[in-house]
């Protein structure tokens, strides 16, 4: 038969097995299958079937010397390898041995072409694989398991499958790579870095501390990557885990880069916080000899507070529970329960139901909607002598009042985390509101009301204490506010007094400005020394032995200074930005500032990038601490490191 114009035919209805071992071949209006092992050419035509090309397959003698996985008897479903066709997991290691020698013996070139598999690479697979587990965090074993082995085999035969622990070595080798990448990013980074640090737990009861930088790149993006991930022993002590995060910062070779660190508003943080921040300053590492770099996460004190007032709330949120499981027991009882609200004319559109106890927005919400059914409730006391957990007028009373609080920090966290990547200049009147809320709560008539307002403000002074100047700071390099929002603030809180912590916000800016001055003509001069082999002078053309060189230094300061205004100074006595101004970025702001304002650009990089809250929205609201994935808990260490390091960069990758 004359082949000249045949071509091979190729479509995803060729369901049959069979057509591995055949090539379907369209000639003129004809098709034909053609053996690949001995070339007989049979008919391939849609109407034959393909008994007769499983029948010529147990015939073949070319075919003969490898393994039979069809006989002539096997009249069942046609397909690939499937879990069914095995009851245990050594039967299906046993058959997809059959398939590897299957593909191992007797392949041509052009077979292996025509399997799509000209392009397979198993190293790339391989890290392929141990990336997408990686990325969704699932567990190592999942390579070892019959249904995942036996998806492979079919996807692609050529594939060598690993072991967990195979899997697991190149997990570590993609962290060693991408480790070496982040490292190489914090080298160049122009500005400083600031660091978060967060305790996780295991399923195993152990604790892991969680080190984040976070920092602005040279693009002035907002970026954050997990430095290290290790697991510390409850009987750490403060200087233990100082150490074992100073040991951290010096092994990214990032000490001297540090900025400010955030923690939880704990009292065993303060003495850790105390002890890196003695370190740093004694190598003059710190700007502001250290006044900004103990950071307090602000939706970790608002939780705090959270506390405070679901503590205060604890019977009757017992009530408001029993009640809604009342009114939920029976279709009777909710029928009846919706005709006293007709017949009292509320109109609300949600309905009452149950919180989630681990999600303090969800309780809130409970007894926000249970509020507004509170005539309703009234009334199925009176008319049904088995609901017995109706609060009192004072508990309701009391209740509209808390949650009007628990309002407000809801509030709070949803302007925090509607941000993807928070700078620290949008934290300052959130906060300054939150003071003024706190004194006007104080002054409740009720005992027990002003008596929780008052524990919340005590923490929150303490929290005040710490951070409040750094949230100023990053308020004045706002071009929208500047000084004028301090001013603001500070008038209403503060009353007659303000003017001198006004002041002190000012003195702080000042002190930084200057530092930052400082920091960048030693980086100049380092410049000069590398370019030109030496430092830098004024007028270096003239004779080495000039006596004057001193004196033209001094006039050069001198002139600049009293000619010459600052950055800074130039920055304050400029008009603010239009403060509804559409799509406004801050970052993106100071990135085409940056050549009118060299010196206090670097500053706003640095004190914009501070993380003032390390809550993201899928956890502002938890009461509970971060869990670590149960698959992943029961791992060594240093592959759990590796595992949720790496996850985090390959992420924030994919996300850029």
């Amino acid at each position: 038969m004359d082949m000249s114009d045949a071509v091979i035919v190729k479509s995803t209805r060729l369901k049959s097995v069979v057509w591995n071992d055949f090539d379907r071949i369209k000639k003129g209006d004809s098709c034909i299958a053609v053996c690949r092992h001995c070339k007989k050419k049979l008919s391939g035509s849609s109407t034959s079937g393909t008994s007769h090309l499983r029948n010529h397959l147990i015939r073949c003698q070319r075919r003969a010397n490898l393994p039979q996985i069809y006989t002539a008897r096997d009249k069942k479903k046609e397909g690939a390898l499937t879990i069914a066709n095995f009851d245990q997991e050594q039967k299906t290691d046993e058959v997809i041995n059959l398939v590897n020698i299957r593909f191992e013996q007797g392949q041509t070139k052009d077979d292996i072409s025509n399997y799509g598999s000209s392009n397979f690479n198993q190293t790339r697979s391989r890290f392929d694989l141990a990336r997408m587990i990686i990325l969704h965090g699932y567990p190592l074993s999942m390579v070892e398991q019959v249904g995942f082995r036996v998806f492979v085999k079919n996807l692609q035969p050529f594939f060598e499958l690993v072991t967990s622990e195979g899997v697991e070595a190149d997990c570590m080798e993609i962290y060693a790579k991408e480790k070496q990448k982040v490292s190489e990013v914090l080298d160049k980074l122009p500005g400083k870095i600031s660091l978060t640090a967060d305790m996780w737990a295991s399923f195993g009861g152990s604790e892991f501390l969680s080190l984040t930088a976070h920092y602005i790149d040279e693009s002035w993006q907002l970026k954050k990557k997990i430095l290290s991930f290790i697991m510390v022993d409850s009987s750490h002590t403060e200087d233990m885990l100082s150490e074992i995060i100073i040991r951290s910062l010096m092994d990214w070779d990032i000490d001297r880069k540090l900025f400010s660190m955030t923690f939880d508003s704990f009292s065993t943080n303060d003495n850790i916080a105390l002890k890196i921040r003695d370190r740093q300053s004694q190598n003059k590492f710190l700007y502001c000899n250290g006044q900004l770099f103990d950071v307090r996460c602000a939706a970790n004190v608002i939780n705090m507070m959270v506390q405070d007032t679901l503590e205060a709330l604890g019977e009757m949120t017992a009530k408001i529970r029993g009640s809604i499981r009342y009114v939920k027991s029976s279709q009777a009882i909710q029928s009846k329960f919706e005709e006293i609200a007709q017949e009292v004319g509320i109109q609300v559109e949600r309905c009452i139901g149950l919180d989630n106890p681990l999600q303090w927005n969800s309780t809130y919400a409970m007894v926000e909607i249970a509020l507004e059914y509170r005539a309703v409730f009234a009334l199925l006391q009176e008319n049904d002598p088995v609901y017995t957990m109706y609060p009192s007028d004072i508990e309701w009373d009391r209740a509209t009042v808390i949650t009007s609080y628990l309002k407000h920090f809801v509030e709070m966290i949803n302007a925090f985390t509607r941000f993807k990547s928070p700078t620290a200049n949008l934290y300052f009147h959130e906060i300054c509101s939150l003071y003024e809320q706190l004194k006007e709560w104080c002054k409740n008539p009720d005992d027990y009301i002003s008596s929780l307002a008052f524990k919340m403000r005590s923490k929150f002074e303490e929290y005040w204490q710490r951070c409040s100047l750094g949230l100023a700071v990053a308020a004045v390099l706002d071009p929208r506010f500047k000084m004028k929002l301090v001013e603001f603030n500070y008038a209403q809180i503060f009353g007659s007094v303000a003017p001198g912590r006004i002041s002190n916000v000012h003195d702080c800016v000042k002190e930084l400005y200057d530092e930052h001055s400082i920091s960048l003509a030693s980086l100049d001069q380092g410049l000069a020394w590398q370019v030109g082999g030496g430092p830098r002078m004024p007028n270096s053309g003239r004779d080495s032995r000039d006596r004057l060189t001193g004196f033209d230094t001094y006039l050069q300061e001198t002139t600049q200074s009293e000619g010459s205004k600052s950055d800074l100074d130039k920055y304050l006595e400029e008009p603010l930005f239009p403060r509804n101004a559409p799509g406004f970025d801050v970052l993106n702001w100071w990135k085409v500032h940056t050549p009118r304002y060299p010196i206090l650009s670097m500053m706003a990089r640095n004190v914009l990038g501070m993380p003032m809250s390390k809550a993201s929205l899928d956890s502002a609201f938890n009461t509970g601490g971060r869990v670590l994935d149960r698959d992943w808990s029961s791992l060594k260490p240093a592959t759990i490191q590796a595992l949720m390091c790496a996850q985090d960069w390959i992420r924030s990758e994919l996300e850029s």
